[in-house]
Parts: structure tokens; sequence; C-alpha cells
């Protein structure tokens, strides 16, 4: 009974310090004071009432007194609760100090808190990064297609990374800036012969100018030809022509087939009131020999007449028939 009593008094002793040290954390406290940071005991205990970590302000405040940047305890606690990475901002202050960096802790905070990593900004500040475009297309003014691929060396600008454009559109500057120097070129021959060209047009226009980033130099990794677009686009237009003209030819073909036809029909209808014409003849003649109008040798004479006009027209229609006789 009394081991038992003792055990559970032993719990309760052991959860109480827990929870004591815990509200009451003496030990960080002691390590802050050993390391030349001044924070009231009390202002510890208020954090964990204020949801705030006390042991993330303690090392961040140990860690920028060492390296000689004074910090603010309520400005970290401000950070901290707006949703920003003290550590991170940190250590930035700390890599800016040491490379000789401008950066202040109200800048460090502002860019931590537009969603970019300060720290490695900083660390790009110092060590630049290489970054390779993807393959960029461009036709030369002679229609050769050239492919080309470059690699951009980028400086991080600490005074625009608050509201500066990004990677992608230094990238995006710098395709365009390609197209533009192989599409001036008069030959896709002289590009291959001198690409450098190519960085000192695109250096020269300025693309980094609002981005984050300081374009150090633009190296021309590698150049293959492409397609002949010139010669494509000639021979699709040829092809085009040769269409419009076989629809034009078409087109006069079927109205003269058409113009034909109608002639035929003209023709068919004219034969038709000669036929028609030529019925009323023998009734013609016959009316005339009874009313005593045409006798019987003036009918011969009228047909000797006709004879021989069909005798000339044979004639006419046949000359080689009449030099082989």
């Amino acid at each position: 009974m009394d081991f038992t009593l003792f055990l559970v008094v032993g719990v309760i002793a052991i959860i109480s310090l827990w929870v004591l040290f815990y509200f009451i954390p003496v030990g960080l406290w002691f390590s802050a004071l050993v390391s030349g940071v001044r924070i009231p005991l009390i202002q510890l205990i208020l954090m964990r009432w204020r949801k705030v970590p006390p042991t993330i302000i303690v090392r961040a405040m140990i860690e920028a007194t060492k390296a000689g940047i004074p910090l603010d305890r309520n400005a970290l606690e401000a950070h901290f609760l707006a949703g920003g990475h003290i550590e991170r901002v940190v250590h930035a202050l700390v890599s800016a100090s040491k490379a000789n960096i401008d950066l202040t802790f109200n800048v460090a905070t502002a860019i931590d808190l537009a969603g970019r990593d300060v720290f490695e900004a900083v660390q790009m500040s110092v060590n630049p990064k290489v970054i390779n475009t993807p393959p960029v297309a461009a036709v030369a003014k002679d229609g050769i297609q050239l492919i080309c691929k470059a690699r951009v060396t980028l400086r991080a600008n600490i005074k625009q990374l608050v509201g500066g454009a990004g990677e992608e559109t230094v990238l995006a500057r710098v395709g365009e800036g390609i197209v533009s120097s192989i599409g001036s070129a008069e030959s896709h021959k002289s590009v291959l012969e001198n690409p450098d060209k190519i960085s000192k047009v695109v250096l020269s226009k300025g693309l980094d100018a609002g981005t984050a980033f300081e374009i150090l130099s633009i190296d021309i990794a590698d150049i293959d030809v492409g397609k002949n677009i010139g010669a494509a686009l000639l021979m699709d237009q040829a092809e085009a022509d040769k269409n419009i003209a076989q629809a034009r030819a078409e087109e006069r073909r079927a109205m003269a087939v058409a113009h034909e036809q109608e002639n035929k029909a003209l023709a068919q209808e004219m034969r038709a009131h000669v036929i028609e014409a030529e019925a009323e003849v023998p009734r013609a003649i016959a009316e005339a020999f009874r009313s005593g109008n045409l006798g019987i040798m003036d009918y011969y004479r009228m047909k000797n007449i006709d004879s021989d006009t069909r005798m000339r027209d044979s004639i006419s229609k046949n000359p080689s028939d009449n030099e082989k006789e």
C-alpha cells in the first residue's frame, strides 16, 4: 500500500516538474543568459501563452548575437506570428553580414513573407546560379532554321526580390532575344561562325530589368541546323498557286462546255426550224401549181439550180477528194 502511494506521488511529481519546466523554461533562459542574450524569464513564459515557441526565438537571438547582429525579440515574434521563417531570416542575415551584403532585417522579413527563400537568395548572391534554356528554334533571313540552347548565369538581386520577376521570366526574355538575334541574321552560316554575336545582342537588351536577378553572362551551349523553312514555304506557295490555277482552268473548262452545249441546243433549235421550213416547200410548190403562179418549166429550172448548188457544195467541202481523182 505504501509502495503504491509512493509510486503515485512520484508520477505526479514528475508530471508536475515537466509541466513546470515546460511553461517555465529555466534551462532555455539560462542558455540565453550565458550566450549574452538578455530575455526575462517572464517573457519566455508569456511566449507559451502567445503560441510562440521560445526555443526558436532564443536560438535565433543567440545566433544573431554571436554574429554581431542586434535583433529585437518583439520583431522576431511578430514575424513568426505573420507566418515567416525565423531560421531562414537569421541565417540569411548572418550570411549577408559575412559576405558584406547590405541586407536589413526588414528587407529580409519582407522577402521571406513574399514567398521567396531569403537564405537561398543570399547564397545565390555570393555563388551565382547557372540555368539552361530549353531549345529555342529561330529562322534566319535565308530561310534556314537554327535550334539553339544557352546557359544563363544569374545572380540574385536582393533589392528586387520583392516584386521582381522570377527565373521563368528571365528564360522567356532570353529565348525572345535569341529568336530576334537569329532572325535578324542575313545567313545562318554567319550565326554558326560567330555564336557569340547572339550573346552580345541578348546581353545588350538588358533583359534582367524588373527581375529578381542580374544576368552575368549568356553562353551559347549548342546550335543545330533544323529545317529549310524558306524552301518549305516556297513549295507550299507553289502548291497553292498550282491548285488555284487548276481550279480556274476547271472553271473555264466548265464554262466552255456549258457554252458549247448552249450552242448545240441553239443549233438543234435552228435545224428544227429549217426542217419545218423545208417541209412547207412542197406544199408551197403545189399551191403555186394550182394557182398558176409556177409552170412545169419553171419547176425543172429550179430543180436544176438546186442540183447545181448541191454539186458545188460537195466540191467545196472535199477538195482533197478532187485532187485524188
